[in-house]
């Protein structure tokens, strides 16, 4: 298949496509995702094939507007439109109870929706221009770190889509928060661009999922099963300060191994690669999947990075390491 490459100005050409039941890649300010007609079970088939993404893992509806939102939602309760009107067009997805208008596949056969209305002109543009909820999860190989630009879309996908709208690199890094609004109170199924203390600063105190690194888990909301986010050599948390992480480095380097090394300042380490997601957790969020696939192109066997506090933007951050390395966690005094 031939994937074309789209301009934002070429929206005409993404709607022809995507009313045409063919998926296309499409900028966020999140992550770049996979859209496709959300009522065409031919095209989700499509997503789910070009992804490799396993059939029970739900995905998110983009809407434009509260209005559309009502479209694919059975009711909005009173708490899900305070958190429409204070954070849409944004990060947050907000799970409702689905009145089956959208495909049975995007809902994984749930009795629940997720909505979300994207704050980037590209999208916004698309969803407005076709009238279409467009079914969008990250425009990657399942597993591999989700694309925060065109280049990385096309890396893992090219040749297996109709189009990549190019739109340049996005801004937030990690996608969207996930909370389930069918619960009271309401529950952060996935943390994201959207923090827990933003949220409740708008309607007061919400659950935070039990089993979000929990494997076995039923998924309610996209990046609740399976290993995820994942860069080719192997991934390992910390459990320690900096002085641990370069205490293992170094014991790796010494075992023979080529070690590559994730760090949250600007300090060089022993590793063979060290790679610097910056001092705010903000600017971490920015770079982590970037920094994850440049690992890929290294010959590095292992990857190591601290543990974070997980509040704020951090529980994002966290939670996708903790993804990738599928819950691998090391200490100084054990070996990898």
């Amino acid at each position: 298949m031939e994937t074309k490459w789209i301009k934002p100005t070429e929206v005409k050409i993404g709607v022809e496509l995507l009313k045409a039941g063919e998926v296309i890649a499409m900028p966020t300010e999140t992550v770049y995702g996979l859209a496709g007609d959300a009522t065409n079970d031919v095209a989700i088939r499509k997503i789910f094939e070009a992804k490799g993404r396993p059939a029970d893992n739900p995905l998110i509806v983009h809407v434009a507007s509260v209005e559309q939102a009502g479209h694919f939602a059975q009711t909005i309760p009173p708490v899900a439109k305070r958190l429409m009107e204070a954070f849409w067009p944004g990060a947050l997805t907000i799970i409702l109870p689905s009145n089956g208008r959208a495909s049975s596949l995007v809902t994984a056969g749930l009795d629940s929706i997720g909505l979300r209305m994207p704050d980037h002109d590209a999208a916004l543009d698309l969803i407005r221009s076709s009238g279409l909820g467009l079914a969008a999860p990250s425009a990657n190989r399942s597993g591999r770190p989700s694309p925060t630009s065109a280049k990385h879309v096309a890396d893992d996908l090219s040749g297996r889509i109709a189009g990549i709208m190019d739109g340049g690199p996005t801004g937030i890094g990690v996608e969207s928060t996930v909370i389930d609004c069918t619960t009271e109170p309401a529950t952060i199924l996935r943390p994201g661009g959207v923090t827990k203390e933003a949220i409740e600063a708008v309607i007061g105190p919400v659950n935070l999922d039990a089993n979000l690194n929990d494997e076995t888990a039923t998924p309610r909301s996209p990046g609740m099963k399976y290993t995820h986010y994942a860069p080719s050599a192997p991934l390992y948390l910390v459990d320690g300060g900096r002085d641990d992480l370069v205490q293992i480095v170094t014991a790796r380097k010494e075992a023979g191994k080529r070690v590559g090394a994730l760090v949250f300042d600007e300090e060089p380490t022993p590793a063979d690669v060290t790679l610097s997601l910056g001092r705010s957790m903000e600017t971490a969020a920015q770079r982590l999947y970037e920094a994850l696939r440049k690992f890929d192109e290294t010959d590095v066997e292992e990857i190591y990075v601290n543990r974070i506090e997980p509040t704020g933007v951090a529980l994002a951050v966290y939670n996708r390491l903790y993804k990738a390395a599928g819950g691998k966690v090391v200490r100084s005094h054990e070996e990898a």
